[in-house]
């Protein structure tokens, strides 16, 4: 494929919660293949201020347009970080989009609970998925050494992000996009695309899990590259 004048190039990957940016390889081997520009961002999972900053820093380094995307919790993330004067489209990976004012947690409100998604809260407020859980929880269409990996490399959250409010939603003034997996155990389906039709961003869904950005990258990847061809044709 050949990346047109009118196609944005820059694409910044945004993982979420109990995970590290390197879920996001198949996507972004499909995506430098081709021909865009990939960066991925490693949150700290220490607040929204903090995570916004490392997007952020990661923004300042890209050379013209660019597409964000966030998975999960790193769809607030993008909420927030998305005002960034160089994003001209977002995609939401089964990710959570307040508007401004919102909490992560208020999204919740009035859809079916997920019992599968059991998270350990430690003495210090920082949450992981139970090892026994994850795989039903996070990764049931993956492969049992896959979601063991990521289990054993999840990156613990500061379980008091989840009420932080979003103070300026980016969704509200940028095209949006979203997608996320029909056997997703962590959010219920119906909050995602409750979310997505809020923002008017158009819903593709893919047979995945709530990692459906690993299990079903090249699909994600197809709507980043819709998002980056029309984005700005959007804008104009």
């Amino acid at each position: 494929m050949n990346i047109t004048d009118q196609t944005v190039k820059n694409v910044v990957l945004v993982h979420g919660a109990f995970a590290d940016g390197s879920g996001w390889r198949g996507v972004y081997d499909n995506l430098t293949d081709r021909g865009y520009r990939v960066s991925i961002v490693q949150n700290p999972l220490t607040s929204l201020e903090d995570d916004v900053a490392a997007t952020t820093r990661v923004l300042d380094q890209q050379d013209g347009p660019t597409i964000l995307v966030g998975h999960s919790w790193g769809g607030t993330v993008i909420t927030e970080a998305g005002t960034h004067p160089d994003v001209a489209g977002l995609v939401y990976v089964a990710g959570i989009s307040p508007d401004s004012g919102e909490t992560t947690s208020k999204q919740y409100e009035g859809f079916a609970p997920t019992p599968d998604f059991v998270i350990d809260v430690d003495e210090q407020g920082y949450g992981f998925l139970t090892r026994d859980g994850f795989k039903v929880a996070f990764a049931d269409d993956l492969s049992d050494e896959d979601a063991a990996f990521l289990r054993d490399t999840q990156v613990p959250i500061n379980m008091s992000v989840f009420g932080a409010p979003v103070s300026e939603a980016a969704w509200r003034t940028k095209p949006s996009w979203a997608v996320y997996g029909t056997a997703d155990n962590a959010f219920d389906p119906e909050m995602l695309r409750s979310m997505a039709e809020r923002m008017g961003a158009p819903i593709t869904t893919v047979p995945g899990s709530h990692a459906a950005y690993i299990s079903q990258s090249a699909l994600v990847a197809d709507v980043i590259v819709t998002a980056a061809e029309k984005a700005l044709v959007n804008a104009s």
